[in-house]
């Protein structure tokens, strides 16, 4: 008999939490009790989950008194704050945010690429940014069986990334645009920088703010959390992130370099039997990834596939998937399904 679980989740009315709910019943997860925690501002607000009505809780240290397993989805300063005290009361947290991605302590993982980190958790365990996962996911298998020495990608990246504000001013955006008034922009590229632009009818080249670098800080998150994941720190990795008018998916253009000779058909392979990939490449009858089709889908989705014409090491591909889901809440619930295979909850 599966184990079941005392389950909190922190940042349950996001986007990204309401999508995890969905998935914990979904996926059938073993919960023995479940509680919804937030800030003292939604603290009292009632949310439905699988069939029965609860009553949101304030989240404090105390908040994690006996949970096994705690899904927190409500910004980095309240997992800075709360992760620690979860897990000094014995709970495993899954963060969702950034704020512990890069900590040499907190295991950073898709399943499909370093189960293994699992086994060296202290108590906190990262999501990868929902960029990263799908292309680590996709690169992985490739990895595997040819090596890898370069990445070099563009991503077309959904409003959903930036939260529930941003889907909101899209649809706002796009009304504007079609009634003919003035088109207001209050929310990206990044809420927190200097100046808005409008996403409807746009592509912004700015996700996050800018680093010293010149880079953004989506884009480092990229590079960084690459390398971390694939154990690859001499990795030559380059992102370029752009936000697109698109509710959700995530689109990521990607180019790689591979260490030894590979055909075309062994790269499809490869990708024909990765674990949480499925292959859409059929130039024939323009079969190919877009986000339209990936919305409220569990895999990664991987296409367009070249050999590079002056490198054949070099490969290009098309990766797609639900960044709310394989970018953000299905992958927190595969790796607590994955500890408890693996008796690490």
């Amino acid at each position: 008999m599966t184990k079941q679980l005392i389950v909190a989740v922190v940042g349950a009315t996001g986007a990204v939490g309401s999508k995890m709910m969905e998935h914990l019943i979904k996926r059938k997860f073993p919960i023995q009790h479940i509680k919804f925690l937030a800030s003292a501002r939604s603290a009292g607000k009632l949310i439905e989950f699988n069939g029965q009505t609860y009553t949101i809780e304030e989240a404090t240290p105390q908040s994690f008194e006996g949970v096994n397993v705690a899904f927190f989805s409500a910004g980095g300063s309240v997992s800075a704050a709360l992760a620690p005290e979860a897990a000094k009361r014995g709970a495993v947290v899954i963060d969702n945010t950034s704020h512990f991605r890069m900590d040499s302590n907190v295991p950073l993982v898709v399943p499909e690429v370093n189960r293994g980190d699992l086994a060296k958790h202290n108590g906190i365990i990262a999501n990868p940014n929902c960029s990263t996962i799908q292309m680590v996911a996709a690169l992985q298998p490739v990895r595997e069986k040819f090596g890898l020495k370069k990445v070099v990608v563009s991503t077309y990246q959904a409003v959903s990334g930036s939260g529930v504000a941003a889907i909101e001013e899209l649809r706002e955006q796009s009304a504007q645009w079609e009634a003919g008034k003035n088109v207001e922009a209050n929310v990206l590229p990044c809420k927190a920088d200097e100046k808005h632009y409008p996403i409807a009818r746009n592509v912004i080249p700015q996700i996050d703010k800018f680093t010293d670098n010149g880079f953004t800080y989506e884009e480092m998150k990229m590079i960084n959390e690459t390398k971390k994941i694939l154990h690859m720190p001499e990795l030559h990795v380059a992102a370029t992130c752009v936000r697109v008018p698109v509710v959700s998916g995530h689109s990521e253009s990607v180019y790689i370099e591979v260490e030894k000779d590979a055909s075309l058909q062994e790269i499809f392979d490869v990708l024909k039997d990765a674990p949480g990939i499925v292959l859409q490449d059929d130039i024939k009858t323009q079969t190919y990834p877009m986000p339209i089709y990936a919305e409220g889908e569990d895999p990664t989705y991987v296409g367009r596939i070249r050999q590079d014409l002056d490198n054949k090491k070099g490969f290009h591909m098309w990766i797609v998937a639900d960044n709310l889901l394989k970018g953000a809440a299905l992958n927190s619930i595969q790796i607590a399904e994955a500890m408890l295979e693996d008796n690490l909850l």
